[in-house]
C-alpha cells in the first residue's frame, strides 16, 4: 500500500467543479483506470495496490461495475461544467491490470468510451505483467480497441529479479511479447536498474535482452527507494546495500548509448521510443500538463489546474459510490509559482524541451551558464528551447533548481 495521501482541501461529496475554474475546451482531455490489485507486493512498489488478503470488504470480481460508477459521476460533472471531451488517451496501471479478467477491462473501457467518446487514433495502454498475458487474453484487448501494452520486464537476470522480489519467469517475457505483437498490438517494455546486486553487466544483459524482444517503446527507470517499502527496511537493517548514484548513473549513460545505437530515440529521461509514433502519448500528457481524470482507489486527476485525489482503500472507494458520493479525498489549485515549478519540472525533462520564455526574466540569464556547464544543448537554447544534453540529464534535478530558485545573479 502506498503512504499517506497529500494534504489538501477538503473535496466537495458531489465532485463539481469550481463555478470559477477557467476551462480550456481545447486542452486534450486523458483517462486513467487504476486496478489496484497485485499476487505479490514487489519490495520496491509503494503504489496504491493490495494482495487479496489486504481488500477486507473489496472484491475484484465487483471492481469493473464500481469503476463504472465513478466514470457515471465524472461524465456528469465534467459535463456540467462545460468541459466535456473525448478521450484522447485511455491507461489502465496498477498493480496489475490484467489480473482482472480481459472482459472486465474490456467492459470498463466500453463503459468510458460511451460516457466521454474516444477520439480518433485514440492511444488505449494496458499495463501487464508477462506471466499474465496469453495471446487468447492479447486478441481480447485487441478486439475490445487496446491499441498498446505495457510489459513489466523490470530484469532478464534472475538474481535482480528475485531483489525486486518480481515472480515473473524470464523467459515469459518473450512469450508475452511475442502474443501482443500477434494481436497487432504495440508493445513497450519496462525496466528497472539499479537494484541490490546488479551490476553494469547484469543491466546491459537486461538491455540486451530487451532489445531482442523488438519492441516499439522500452522505459528504463532508476530505482528509488521509497519509504515504507520492504526494501527500505531492507537497506535501514543493513541486510541489501543502498542504490550506488555512480553506478546507476553509469547505468543510465549505457542505456542510451545502447538503446541510441538501436534506434531507438529519447523524448523523455527514462523513455526511449523507434519513432515519434510510438512515444507514450498518455505519458506525454501528463508531462505536458494537459487535463486527465483518474479513475480508482487513491487516483490523482487534473483539470485546469485543480488536482484532487481519490480515497486509497477499494473498500472506501466502493462505499463512497455506493453511497452516491464523489471518492475524492481532497483537492488542491497550487498558486502560480508551484504551477511554474512543474511546469519546469517536466517540460525539461523532454526532448522537445521548454520554452526559453516560460522563466521569468531574471531566471532566463541563467541559460548561459547551464550551457557553459555543458547541461543544455547551445543549439536549441539559440532557438528559444531548454533541452537538457546527456550530461543535463544525469543532473536534471539540479537544472531545475538552477532555473526556478530565486538567489541573484
Amino acid at each position: 500500500m502506498a503512504g499517506p495521501l497529500p494534504l489538501g482541501d477538503p473535496a466537495p461529496s458531489d465532485g463539481r467543479l469550481p463555478q470559477d475554474l477557467s476551462i480550456d475546451a481545447h486542452v486534450p482531455f486523458s483517462a486513467y483506470l487504476h486496478i489496484p490489485f497485485c499476487r505479490v507486493r514487489c519490495g520496491y512498489c509503494d503504489f496504491n495496490t493490495y494482495t487479496s488478503s489486504e481488500l477486507r470488504g473489496a472484491r475484484q470480481e465487483d471492481y469493473a461495475d464500481t469503476l463504472a460508477g465513478e466514470i457515471a459521476l465524472a461524465r456528469n460533472v465534467l459535463d456540467d461544467a462545460g468541459a466535456l471531451r473525448e478521450m484522447d488517451t485511455v491507461f489502465f496501471g496498477g498493480g496489475t491490470p490484467t489480473l482482472l479478467p480481459a472482459g472486465d477491462l474490456a467492459r470498463m473501457l466500453d463503459t468510458a468510451v460511451r460516457a466521454f467518446g474516444l477520439a480518433a487514433g485514440a492511444e488505449v495502454t494496458v499495463e501487464a505483467n508477462p506471466d499474465t498475458v496469453t495471446p487468447e487474453i492479447a486478441r481480447r484487448l485487441a478486439d475490445a480497441g487496446v491499441t498498446r501494452v505495457s510489459i513489466g520486464m523490470q530484469s532478464a537476470v534472475p538474481h535482480v529479479l528475485a531483489a525486486l522480489d518480481r515472480t515473473h519467469r524470464p523467459e515469459n517475457v518473450r512469450t508475452a511479447v511475442d502474443a501482443v505483437k500477434d494481436a497487432g498490438l504495440a508493445v513497450s517494455v519496462d525496466l528497472i536498474y539499479g537494484a541490490p546486486g546488479e551490476s553494469l553487466d547484469d543491466w546491459e544483459a537486461s538491455l540486451d535482452a530487451a532489445l531482442e524482444l523488438d519492441p516499439d517503446h522500452i522505459s528504463a527507470y532508476a530505482l528509488i527507494i521509497e519509504a515504507g517499502t520492504k526494501l527500505a527496511r531492507q537497506i535501514r537493517r543493513g541486510e541489501v546495500p543502498a542504490p550506488d548514484d555512480d553506478l546507476q548513473a553509469d547505468m543510465y549513460e549505457s542505456s542510451d548509448a545502447r538503446l541510441s545505437a538501436a534506434g531507438f530515440e529519447w523524448y523523455e529521461l527514462s523513455n526511449w521510443a523507434r519513432s515519434a509514433e510510438q512515444r507514450s502519448r498518455h505519458n506525454l500528457a501528463y508531462w505536458r500538463g494537459h487535463d486527465w481524470w483518474g479513475f480508482g482507489p487513491g487516483a490523482h486527476s487534473h483539470v485546469s489546474g485543480l488536482r484532487w485525489w481519490n480515497v486509497k482503500h477499494p473498500a472506501a472507494y466502493a462505499q463512497r459510490l455506493a453511497a452516491s458520493e464523489s471518492p475524492a479525498a481532497g483537492t488542491e489549485r497550487p498558486d502560480a509559482e508551484a504551477q511554474l515549478l512543474e511546469r519546469v519540472l517536466l517540460e525539461s525533462r523532454l526532448s522537445d524541451g521548454l520554452a526559453i520564455d516560460a522563466l521569468p526574466a531574471a531566471n532566463r540569464t541563467r541559460v548561459a551558464g547551464l550551457i557553459a556547464d555543458g547541461l543544455i544543448e547551445a543549439q536549441q537554447a539559440l532557438k528559444g528551447r531548454i533541452r537538457l544534453t546527456l550530461r543535463g540529464r544525469l543532473l536534471a534535478d539540479a537544472v531545475v533548481r538552477e532555473l526556478t530558485d530565486h538567489h541573484s545573479g
